[in-house]
């Protein structure tokens, strides 16, 4: 066990349960807010309007204009928008898009956030915003994004389809798998992930087969929280790199792309990084964690081409050239031959191997 180490635990207040939604103006009188702007994805706009209908006057607007990567230009005109109606509070309600977008509206104004999660995406537990112009992800870190509350509601992600359903998963599965070899990990974090990563993985198959399986829904929930707080606490690495580079730069869909390359970065992650590599094998009960993954996520129906997700075949040098101009943590140094074995294989959706030739 490591003995040397800073864990600082995040502000803000956790709501739990099936029905929790239902707790949301007892939330909101908590709060003291009274002229809430609520966030949502076109698609969940009439949820965002039936979960805040409780909420009476006190909603002034309903902003349903989020989208995937949060583009810098739909996050301008949100925080426009949050100024000119005098906002007090930000609800964000659907995934890392609502979040996203509420995000970027709290790094410029300061407003406090309620996140009502809809995925398992994790973003409600983080300092971790993210923005995208002209083809490049920025990303960076501020006290200000995280919310205040979260209110878990189960039930919220019944109506997931399956198919999200497995890859927002394998999306959360990835922040436990990399904060578990992350330099700043603590034995807590450690904890956490490992925790997260064993509920998410037992759960999947539980859901795809019954999709209106509560306590599935309600394991997969839990791992995301616990998956979100390790990712909240801890530096990513190459897969967290790679994953932004190839959503910004090809628009590629998030979750789906973190489940088609999360085993391709374990296969050459992990030899290098054994206490994770102990931790994912008893939580995961398997001794190779990046096939099990592989073949986890291939069997419960996700595509694991990048190709077939609308990434180019002459992509992969745009790729590999960003990933080493900007340095980042990782627990082995990776060349341009890695990067070209492991997206190649990304690419075309073979299982992970390891490099031939690289060391293990």
């Amino acid at each position: 066990m490591k003995h040397d180490f800073v864990h600082e635990s995040r502000p803000g207040r956790v709501v739990f349960g099936v029905g929790a939604r239902t707790r949301l103006p007892e939330e909101i009188d908590h709060l003291g807010l009274n002229n809430l702007m609520v966030v949502c994805t076109p698609e969940q706009v009439d949820l965002a309007a039936e979960l805040t209908s409780p909420l009476g006057d006190k909603v002034a607007e309903l902003y349903p204009h989020a989208t995937m990567h949060v583009p810098v230009a739909v996050a301008s005109k949100g925080i426009a928008r949050s100024r000119e109606i005098d906002a007090d509070g930000c609800i964000a309600i659907g995934g890392g898009s609502a979040i996203g977008l509420a995000k970027a509206i709290a790094k410029d104004t300061g407003l406090p956030i309620i996140a009502l999660p809809t995925t398992y995406a994790g973003s409600e537990m983080t300092t971790i915003w993210g923005l995208t112009d002209a083809g490049r992800k920025t990303t960076g870190r501020d006290p200000r994004v995280l919310p205040v509350t979260v209110v878990y509601d189960p039930q919220l992600t019944v109506t997931l389809p399956p198919a999200l359903s497995v890859t927002s998963g394998m999306n959360a599965l990835a922040h436990s798998a990399e904060a578990l070899y992350a330099p700043d990990c603590s034995p807590i974090t450690a904890l956490m992930a490992a925790e997260s990563a064993r509920a998410i993985a037992g759960a999947l198959p539980r859901l795809v087969a019954d999709p209106r399986d509560i306590d599935a829904r309600s394991d997969a929930l839990y791992g995301a929280w616990l998956a979100g707080s390790a990712l909240g606490s801890t530096t990513m690495s190459l897969h967290h790199k790679l994953c932004h580079i190839l959503g910004g730069t090809f628009d590629l869909p998030h979750a789906e792309t973190h489940t088609a390359v999360l085993p391709h970065v374990l296969a050459v992650n992990l030899p290098a990084a054994s206490t994770a590599r102990t931790a994912l094998e008893a939580a995961l009960g398997t001794t190779e964690p990046s096939v099990h993954l592989f073949h986890l996520a291939q069997d419960l129906g996700a595509e694991m081409s990048l190709k077939a997700l609308g990434m180019p075949e002459d992509g992969l040098q745009t790729v590999i050239d960003q990933t080493i101009a900007a340095p980042y943590a990782n627990p082995t140094p990776v060349a341009e031959a890695d990067l070209r074995h492991l997206l190649g294989n990304a690419l075309l959706g073979a299982a992970p191997t390891t490099r031939p030739g690289a060391s293990q």
